[in-house]
């Protein structure tokens, strides 16, 4: 009886974290790029930048940072934030310092930002754990029963033991506006440390006309320019709703709002979401 009363509690959670990875979908690829002005080696992966910011399936982050300065020329567009997130990235990836051009595919995986063909298969790889995230919460009302049964002795049907094979959630996230506030609605999952939620403000597109430094005489466009990022609250594995005032985001250029929910703050992306504002503030 206890078998089988704790299978139904099993699948009962499984309906409930199917409906809401089903009413979610597949989220794109969170692929962050750290770059600078002053930086010669990153005009290549800017301009691929450009070309991933129009894909449906990526969230495309370019993150100027500011330690390329002393060279000669300020860049323009970097922030002691998007610093500070790279080099969190450096600790938490066990690296012993920052470069760039450098990507980081969905917190999983750092890469050139000039190996495209690198970066283009991590993406690949990403999105087939996200779909199998979510093939794995679809067949898990069906295995609730079999699997207690298993976990019950520590083996399967031969006698052997049963592997743990742990994936990443997929985590819904959504937002919308009403009057002068933003609402950020996370679903729930199981399976997940606590994550950090991340609100970073986007300009779609900057052309930069660069006058000094490694760079200068050229101009170079940026796209999904990262203004700033900020933690704005802990998922918990619960759903969580947020509600931040309108007021907060003034006088800050932007087009663009990417929400993004990961785990320790600096691992594994388990959920984003983008969204245009064209009329909130001008790109420009």
């Amino acid at each position: 009886m206890k078998l089988t009363m704790r299978a139904l509690a099993l699948a009962g959670i499984s309906v409930f974290a199917s409906a809401t990875a089903q009413a979610g979908g597949a989220r794109p690829v969170v692929v962050e790029l750290f770059t600078s002005q002053g930086c010669n080696s990153c005009p290549q992966a800017d301009a691929y930048f450009a070309k991933l910011s129009q894909r449906s399936d990526v969230l495309a982050l370019s993150l100027p940072v500011t330690y390329w300065d002393m060279l000669g020329w300020k860049d323009t567009l970097a922030t002691d934030a998007n610093t500070r997130r790279q080099k969190a990235y450096a600790m938490a990836m066990g690296h012993g310092g920052v470069y760039t051009p450098q990507v980081i595919v969905d917190g999983v995986q750092d890469i050139v930002g000039s190996r495209t063909a690198n970066i283009e298969a991590a993406i690949d790889a990403r999105a087939r754990a996200i779909d199998a995230s979510i093939a794995t919460v679809d067949g898990r009302i069906a295995e609730a029963a079999a699997t207690v049964t298993r976990a019950s002795s520590g083996a399967d049907a031969t006698g052997a033991s049963v592997p743990q094979r742990r994936l990443d959630p997929m985590v819904p996230v959504s937002m919308s506006e009403a009057g002068q506030e933003m609402h950020i609605n996370i679903g729930a999952a199981d399976g997940a440390n606590n994550a950090t939620v991340w609100m970073m403000h986007l300009r779609s597109a900057v052309n930069v006309a660069i006058k000094a430094g490694e760079n200068a005489g050229h101009t170079i466009s940026y796209h999904n320019v990262v203004g700033d990022v900020r933690a704005v609250g802990v998922w918990k594995g619960a759903s969580l709703s947020l509600t931040l005032p309108r007021s907060a985001m003034a006088g800050l250029p932007h087009d663009g709002v990417a929400i993004v929910v990961q785990q320790a703050g600096y691992g594994h992306v388990i959920g984003a979401f983008y969204a245009a504002r064209p009329d909130f503030y001008p790109s420009h």
